[in-house]
This record gives C-alpha cells, sequence and structure tokens, in this order.
C-alpha cells in the first residue's frame, strides 16, 4: 500500500505563506512606488491586510523585507512607516549614484541584451507620443532602464547600493514629475544609443549627464518653493 507523501504534505503551507508574502511585497511596494503610500505614513497591518485579502503574517513578512530594503522603518510604536525622504537626503543619494551608476552602465554595456534596449527605446517613444500623461509609465519606462544597468552590471556589490539608491531616489515626492518627463526621455535615449554602439565614453558620459540634470532640475525645484 503507498503511503502518503507526508513530506510534500508538510511543506505545502510553507510553500502558501511563502506565495503570500511575495504578493504582499509585489503589493505594498508597487503601493509605495506609486505614491499610494506616501513618506511618512503608518503602516496599520490590520487594515492594510484586510486591503490585501490576507493574514497579517505574510504582510509582516513583506514589510520585514522592505524594511531590508529601506522603504519602511519601524515607526515609535509597533507599527511600520513609510520612509520620507527629504531633498537633502535625495541630492546627496544622486551624488553618490554619480560616483558609481556611469562606471556600472559601462560594465553593464556588453552584457544587456540588444532586444531588451530595443524594448526599452519602444517604451520611451510610446510615453512620448501618448496624448495624455501617466505618471505610472514615466516611472516604469525610468525603472526599466536603470534596473538594466544594475542587473547586468556583473557586480552584485555594486548593484546592491545602486539598487538602495534607487530606491531612496524614488521615494523623494518631487514636484512637476511631468517636467520632467521631456528630459528624462531625451537623456535615456542617450544612453541607450550609446549602449547599443558599446561606445564606453559616451556610455559613461551620457549617465552622468543624466543624473546630473536629475540634480540641478531638484535644486530649481527647492528655489521654486522657497
Amino acid at each position: 500500500m503507498t503511503q502518503p507523501d507526508t513530506d510534500i504534505e508538510t511543506d505545502r503551507p510553507a510553500r502558501v505563506s511563502h506565495k503570500l508574502a511575495a504578493q504582499a511585497y509585489n503589493a505594498v511596494s508597487e503601493m509605495i512606488r506609486h505614491r499610494r503610500l506616501g513618506g511618512g505614513h503608518v503602516i496599520v497591518e490590520a487594515r492594510l491586510a484586510e486591503t490585501l485579502g490576507i493574514s497579517r503574517t505574510p504582510l509582516r513578512e513583506a514589510l520585514q523585507r522592505l524594511e531590508g530594503e529601506g522603504l519602511v522603518h519601524k515607526g515609535d510604536g509597533r507599527n511600520y512607516v513609510v520612509r520620507h525622504v527629504d531633498i537633502g537626503e535625495y541630492i546627496q543619494s544622486l551624488k553618490l549614484r554619480l560616483l558609481i551608476e556611469p562606471q556600472a552602465a559601462v560594465e553593464a554595456m556588453d552584457n544587456i541584451p540588444g532586444r531588451k534596449l530595443i524594448e526599452v527605446r519602444r517604451e520611451i517613444d510610446e510615453l512620448m507620443g501618448a496624448t495624455i500623461y501617466h505618471t505610472d509609465a514615466h516611472w516604469f519606462s525610468d525603472d526599466h532602464l536603470h534596473n538594466l544597468i544594475i542587473d547586468y552590471c556583473g557586480n552584485e556589490v555594486m548593484a546592491k547600493v545602486l539598487r538602495n539608491l534607487r530606491a531612496t531616489t524614488r521615494l523623494f515626492e518631487i514636484g512637476r514629475l511631468k517636467d520632467r518627463l521631456t528630459p528624462d526621455s531625451t537623456e535615456h535615449l542617450l544612453i541607450i544609443d550609446a549602449l547599443q554602439r558599446k561606445n564606453a565614453e559616451a556610455c559613461y558620459s551620457a549617465v552622468a549627464a543624466h543624473i546630473e540634470s536629475l540634480t540641478a532640475f531638484a535644486r530649481r525645484h527647492i528655489k521654486m518653493n522657497e
């Protein structure tokens, strides 16, 4: 008589819990990226778990993972709080990206599949040709290109640092984001062109110029709000 596979039965709840935690992580990180959970927002676990239709256990696992990535932190009480990034931290993070990301792009140049660069170029063309501005599409295009640099730079330490810096700069709630559409798209196309031509000098310069452009925009944003 065949015995039941008790190992599989025992492992099933763990796999289900892991899947729910992953779903919760994706949902909450998306809410943070899209500003539905803004900087300083206190996350009430019971309420958010109910909204997501899950128990608090997988949600707590997801929040712990987000804490490790620097997107949330523990507040004065037991609740997690979405990390608030002010203009000073934003500019400091951009300065550090300026030191690292141009070289990461050069290192990634020979590794990024050509089809992926074509995909990003197509996304930018669609973004620029759209009759209505969509913030989510803008962020998606931005993430796609910068994540290619991170994912294909071939240096795990460099990639980890850049992911953390990207998380910080994404948390900064910059005003007038729509005004960045044309410069972002134009600068991104220059980066893609350099990557496709495998021109290391042009690639380095294009990424550096893009980050310097972001810094200059942020400084103008400060002056307009003084």
